[in-house]
């Protein structure tokens, strides 16, 4: 299986899940958890593309 599929992770996680994370009421860590949502979700982004480009096996130079 390829590693590839793992950039599919984070364009489900930050178009589709924004629209069940649409709340302003719960805060976390001081910001509305909609924005901490998608803070979460680019720290996540950079770790799978990270992963991706360590495990593909079309990057080995």
């Amino acid at each position: 299986m390829s590693v590839r599929w793992l950039t599919i992770i984070p364009i489900i996680g930050i178009f589709i899940g924004v629209i069940f994370a649409n709340h302003a009421t719960p805060i976390v860590l001081g910001m509305p958890f909609l924005f901490f949502y998608m803070v979460v979700w680019i720290v996540l982004t950079s770790v799978c593309m990270a992963i991706v480009y360590k495990f593909d096996p079309t990057n080995k130079e």
